[in-house]
């Protein structure tokens, strides 16, 4: 009998004893991250050409959040369906600090609220390149160095860590 206690002891010892590290853990997490986000600007830079139409969530036609909407919800990620409400969502991250796959915001055309956002695709020193909807030219890649962007730019926010 107290060969059979100690054994079902030692079974129930070895069978709660963690089988693999706190690193390894955060360094499968941090690659399944980094395969998430080039996942999402893949998605997202696939509809370069895509027209702009107002309210638009298809290859039919995206607006800006409704192509950041799409791509997020490709990833089973559900961001609320406007740039306003999706820029209330993710840490803000200081421009300097932007990564691939991070969301950016602006207000444009002198709005008083945040009205556009983009998917940061590429980050250099002093430039952030980013894939959004357009309403004259749909679903491009611009940059932070234009001026318009230069002028207009808000935040950014990270959704995926």
């Amino acid at each position: 009998m107290k060969k059979i206690i100690l054994f079902l002891l030692l079974v129930l010892f070895f069978a709660s004893c963690k089988s693999t590290s706190t690193a390894v853990s955060k360094k499968e997490s941090k690659k399944e991250n980094r395969n998430l986000v080039n996942n999402l600007i893949d998605k997202a830079t696939a509809n370069i050409g895509v027209r702009y139409k107002a309210g638009g969530t298809t290859k039919s036609g995206y607006d800006c959040s409704g192509l950041v909407f799409t791509t997020f919800e490709s990833e089973d990620i559900k961001l609320p369906r406007s740039s306003y409400d999706q820029a209330k969502i993710g840490k803000i991250i200081k421009f300097n600090d932007a990564k691939k796959g991070d969301l950016i915001f602006f207000k444009t055309n002198k709005s008083k609220q945040i009205n556009h956002v983009g998917l940061i695709t590429e980050v250099n020193s002093n430039e952030i390149k980013f894939v959004h909807s357009s309403t004259s030219k749909g679903v491009i890649i611009s940059s932070t160095k234009e001026p318009y962007y230069q002028n207009s730019f808000v935040q950014i926010n990270r959704i995926v860590e």
